[in-house]
């Protein structure tokens, strides 16, 4: 198993700061739980607050790729689809 991190960044739309803040806040618990999980932190962008940011370690792409099909996730998506602006996901490995 070779470990990753993730950087995954979400946008709201403005006006759904605070929806969106909550949605974030309610799926750390649930996957800090996960099987793999190393790190999974949540980040608020202080220069532009509309950007939320998650810092993430994970034991394995496969760790990951079960996460990312979680019921917790499969909700999480659903309800916050109207509210982000945008998002953008980087899985890395780190070399130094």
């Amino acid at each position: 198993m070779s470990e990753i991190a993730v950087v995954a960044i979400s946008v709201a739309k403005p006006g759904y700061e605070e929806q969106l803040r909550q949605a974030l806040e309610g799926i750390v618990g649930p996957t800090r739980k996960e099987a793999g999980v190393l790190q999974y932190d949540l980040h608020r962008d202080v220069q532009e607050p509309r950007r939320f940011v998650f810092v993430e370690r994970w034991e394995s792409q496969e760790a990951l790729a079960a996460h990312a099909k979680s019921a917790h996730i499969d909700v999480y998506r659903k309800a916050v689809a109207d509210w982000v602006e945008h998002a953008e996901i980087r899985v890395v490995s780190k070399i130094a």
